[in-house]
């Protein structure tokens, strides 16, 4: 399978890929470099907007704007002029924890979950905004990460990437409680002495296609894993990146797949922190757009 890259700068770490349909264009953050990205592959425009903390994630809203998960709370950005509205501040001791991978669910509110620095103990959460609120999901993780739902709505997939688990759950649309939580699946946890040999990497940022296959960014691991929905690996695509991110479904037909990734300490991959294109047969399930 061909794998490309987009013709703009390595992000540190890039994040949060999505594609906005009605613009074209494909949007992601870079983490440490502070920054949200617009790419419009018909006249290869790329447009930034710098922010002031980390961004850990972004969605598109209904009003137009984006939803903006950075260290120092979640705002809304607007494109046209770049001014940002601060709706919540941070739940969290900034020094030690972040906002990490986000997006909307199906009825469009917005999930996040943050991340833990340093790792242990696992004091990340995964929240949800509802009535100008943040309001605590599920807790004692180290990294919240893997947010995604099939596509009936009824299942929501979520990951604790320092774990190596992806876990799944029961969904009600109706108020967006969570129930029957389970382990989709468990990897091999990295080897103590950090080898990277015959280590198949921890679970990042997913994705869902119209068959209701879950597509995971296997961080350290230089591939993507393609998932059934009753925990079988149904493709491992190998990757040029050590660490993709994230993938996401763009294009018109929504058959591109965008993969973000990060650059690794020490390491000089020409392709880290490129955001990668490929394309598959089958369709990913368009963006949920915010609506509160």
């Amino acid at each position: 399978m061909q794998v490309d890259a987009l013709p703009v700068a390595p992000c540190g770490t890039g994040e949060s890929p999505f594609w906005w349909p009605e613009q074209g264009a494909l949007y992601w953050c870079d983490i440490p470099g502070r920054r949200v990205h617009r790419w419009r592959p018909r006249d290869g425009v790329h447009t930034s907007w710098d922010q002031p903390e980390e961004v850990g994630c972004i969605a598109p809203h209904l009003d137009g704007g984006l939803m903006l998960a950075r260290r120092d709370g979640l705002f809304r950005l607007d494109l046209a002029t770049g001014a940002t509205q601060r709706l919540a501040p941070p739940p969290y001791d900034r020094a030690s924890q972040r906002f990490n991978d986000g997006k909307a669910d199906p009825q469009g509110r917005f999930w996040v979950g943050t991340i833990c620095e340093p790792r242990l103990p696992p004091r990340a959460a995964l929240y949800r905004w509802a009535d100008d609120a943040l309001e605590p999901q599920l807790d004692t993780a180290s990294t919240s990460n893997g947010l995604a739902w099939s596509p009936d709505g009824t299942t929501m997939y979520w990951c604790d990437t320092q774990a190596h688990r992806i876990e799944a759950f029961d969904f009600d649309a109706s108020d967006g409680s969570l129930s029957r939580r389970r382990v989709f699946h468990q990897f091999p946890l990295k080897p103590a002495d950090g080898s990277l040999a015959g280590y198949v990497g921890r679970p990042d940022g997913a994705a869902v296609d119209v068959e209701g296959a879950y597509w995971v960014a296997m961080y350290e691991g230089a591939r993507l894993l393609r998932f059934a929905p009753d925990g079988r690996v149904l493709a491992d695509l190998p990757l040029p990146v050590r660490c993709p991110t994230m993938p996401c479904f763009g294009g018109a037909d929504l058959r591109t797949l965008y993969v973000t990734s990060a650059v690794p300490k020490g390491d000089a991959e020409p392709l880290a922190g490129r955001v990668l294109v490929l394309h598959v047969d089958v369709p990913g399930l368009p963006v949920n757009f915010v609506h509160a």
